[in-house]
């Protein structure tokens, strides 16, 4: 056999043990949500209401926390018409660390325990740099950085305790390549991806496993509740593209299914979407290359730096100046306040 031909089997007997390895693990960490106890943060509309629909169909029992009162009583009520076990909700701002603390409070009051905590809740500002104040970027850090933190800590004592939990982080590829025009959300993501990767070395041990989401903009009408700078209108044009059209945007439905297969497998991360998936191995393949790439769309297809001190708009209140497709390309059942 030629040193070739031995060095080829080495490989492939190699590839061969480690698959056969991570098979095993997510075999051995395996868990199902029927009976468990779940935390769910943004779970009042969009994805985080799609991922405490999956739990629920699966027979979780759902502590799901947002700011507003009124529409976390809509999704309860939603969940429980379509035959959840149980649900409780709980007004949360996870900025602040005492209503993140009354959140693990409540639940652990209810249930007795925590088993999985989905750290979901975020905010998106969109714009050039120029346009974005320390407010913008304090504010980002505060909901997607902070957030997590905070319903981090208070929830660790208890699993420690009992000596098993689940996190799940919803991170976003922005976590992995930062993105023009979304500086202080991109900035917050890349936190959050740092302290999910080492979250999850720590608490190993302890047989509590973090897992890192990564997903592609997805269809959930996202861009209706973001906030736009700059050249309102455009950034709301290209943004909301991105976040509807199917090829450039990913199923929510998909990243719900593939959130829970990942956290009942123990799984370090996912990257979901084949646009995600392709600009992660794009980006460690020719780093420099798609550097440049990102650079030049900056320059040549995203909005130029105008109207850069007018107060930040909601997507909500610009919906009107894009074309009708944008809500055909966004399922009804996707989107806030909608069953």
């Amino acid at each position: 056999m030629r040193g070739r031909d031995k060095v080829l089997l080495g490989a492939l007997a190699g590839a061969g043990a480690i698959w056969g390895t991570r098979a095993y693990l997510r075999y051995r960490r395996r868990i199902g949500l029927a009976d468990r106890v779940v935390i769910i943060t943004g779970a009042s509309s969009g994805h985080g209401l799609l991922v405490a629909r999956e739990a629920a169909e699966k027979g979780a029992h759902l502590v799901l926390a947002a700011r507003k009162a009124e529409d976390l009583k809509q999704a309860e009520a939603e969940l429980l018409r379509l035959g959840a076990r149980s649900v409780l909700s709980v007004p949360t701002d996870v900025t602040k660390p005492d209503e993140a603390k009354n959140l693990i409070d409540r639940a652990i009051e209810r249930h007795g325990r925590i088993d999985i905590l989905i750290n979901n809740a975020g905010i998106i500002t969109v714009g050039p740099v120029e346009s974005m104040t320390l407010d913008d970027f304090h504010q980002a850090m505060a909901t997607n950085f902070w957030g997590v933190v905070h319903t981090t800590m208070a929830v660790l004592p208890q699993m420690k305790a009992q000596q098993f939990g689940r996190i799940g982080n919803v991170v976003s590829v922005g976590g992995l390549r930062a993105v023009p025009h979304m500086l202080p959300y991109t900035a917050s993501k890349f936190a959050l991806s740092g302290f999910t990767d080492g979250l999850r070395s720590e608490l190993a041990r302890d047989n509590i496993l973090v897992t890192g989401i990564y997903p592609s903009t997805m269809r959930t009408g996202g861009h209706t509740h973001a906030w736009f700078k700059g050249k309102q209108e455009d950034e709301f044009t290209w943004f909301a593209l991105g976040d509807s059209l199917p090829l450039l945007s990913t199923s929510a439905e998909q990243v719900a299914h593939r959130l829970w297969q990942a956290v009942c497998d123990g799984e370090p991360s996912v990257v979901v979407g084949w646009p995600a998936r392709a600009l992660v191995l794009l980006q460690n393949l020719l780093p420099n290359e798609i550097a440049e790439v990102i650079a030049l769309a900056d320059r040549y297809v995203l909005p130029a730096s105008e109207n850069l001190d007018a107060p930040a708009k909601q997507g909500q209140d610009l919906e009107g100046t894009v074309p009708n497709l944008l809500n055909r390309a966004v399922p009804a059942k996707a989107r806030p306040g909608t069953a």
